[in-house]
């Protein structure tokens, strides 16, 4: 079974290693100790914790939508040029870069420091992951 340490947890959760430490203390996370001696989660608790964190509704939010792909951040940068503007967010350690009308982005009030979501559909997804010795 795949395990992470503290730090790791959290960076994917996007929290503090404080948030995770206070969830295992509260029975949410289950904490138990690897063969070097380090904290560690199991790898199933966190994909369930991240779900529930991800299916929590936005209490402002009164819009449904198909599109299940939501990453909110902030606006990074906005470039503009002629008809087109590209905009940058940064949701936790993810970078989105999104292209639309210079119309758009004026109309939205995009600037940098602002909050904003990113939705995605998408028909086809890559998964990527780290190449073992047994793979």
């Amino acid at each position: 079974m795949t395990h992470f340490r503290i730090r790791e947890a959290a960076g994917l959760l996007g929290v503090s290693d404080d948030t995770v430490r206070r969830w295992a203390a509260d029975g949410i996370l289950t904490l138990s100790t690897d063969a070097t001696g380090h904290q560690v989660v199991p790898g199933a608790e966190l994909a369930e914790r991240a779900q529930a964190l991800a299916s929590e509704p936005d209490p402002g939010d009164n819009v449904l939508r198909s599109a299940r792909n939501r990453f909110v951040g902030l606006v990074t940068a906005v470039r503009v040029e002629g008809l087109m503007a590209q905009i940058e967010l940064q949701s936790g350690p993810h970078r989105i870069v999104s292209l639309m009308s210079a119309e758009a982005a004026s109309e939205l009030g995009l600037e940098v420091g602002s909050k904003a979501v990113a939705v995605t559909k998408a028909t086809m997804m890559i998964i990527e992951t780290e190449r073992t010795e047994s793979r």
